[in-house]
């Protein structure tokens, strides 16, 4: 499967230059012309790398930059700017950036920046954690306890199971096929379905309000992403 970038740019002329480029390089490319677009796609799809221009009209691109990683995501995100201060590059890395291309800027530099953010995005995975913290929950893996609001939750092993491979791999969209396979062991008569179900019982257990979850949250047609 191709890596999907998402381009958040304003200007015409330099969304078809920079998506032409990509897509000539074998990438899935969407495009936002403006901030909030932007950000909504960034928020409902899975993408292994945000292009953001930092000038947009709305909600600039330290905005979506900033608002994404409190969401979770954990792709790469390349800034591009006009300006040059050396301020401008510091705050863009201190909420999450991964890199800076000034413009104008060289198409081959541009590939090969994304070229190399692409590799690392597709090389690391996040390290297992010991204890997490989402919402008023509190997970301890070592003890293998839960807790929300200070209270002690039942879990069941598999519930446990579950709600471990989602903190180990936040931020990323997950098919009920994947979880199926690292989950259950594709064992014999389990359905995407029992994930479905182990989802809805994990939600009840564990979100404010299981209707309108806020941390396992269900991306249509493609599964389930936990953020924090």
């Amino acid at each position: 499967m191709s890596s999907r970038i998402l381009l958040v740019e304003d200007e015409p002329g330099l969304q078809l230059v920079v998506s032409d480029l990509l897509e000539a390089e074998g990438y899935t490319v969407e495009v936002a012309s403006n901030g909030q677009s932007g950000l909504n796609l960034a928020s409902e799809q899975r993408f292994d790398l945000l292009i953001l221009d930092v000038m947009l009209p709305g909600l600039d691109g330290f905005a979506i930059c900033h608002a994404m990683r409190q969401q979770g995501f954990d792709g790469a995100i390349l800034m591009l700017t006009a300006r040059t201060q050396i301020d401008d590059r510091v705050q863009g890395l201190r909420i999450g950036a991964d890199d800076y291309l000034i413009k104008p800027f060289d198409p081959k530099e541009l590939l090969a920046r994304v070229a190399a953010l692409l590799r690392r995005v597709h090389k690391e995975t996040l390290t297992p954690v010991l204890k997490f913290d989402f919402g008023q929950v509190s997970v301890d893996f070592v003890k293998n306890t839960v807790t929300k609001n200070g209270e002690l939750v039942n879990l069941a092993a598999k519930e446990m199971q579950l709600l471990r491979y989602f903190v180990d791999h936040r931020g990323q969209v997950l098919s009920r096929e994947r979880l199926l396979a690292n989950v259950w062991s594709q064992q014999p008569f389990i359905t995407p379905r029992t994930v479905d179900v182990h989802v809805a019982w994990l939600r009840q257990k564990l979100e404010e309000d299981p209707q309108r979850p806020k941390h396992i949250l269900t991306v249509r047609g493609e599964g389930y992403r936990f953020v924090r």
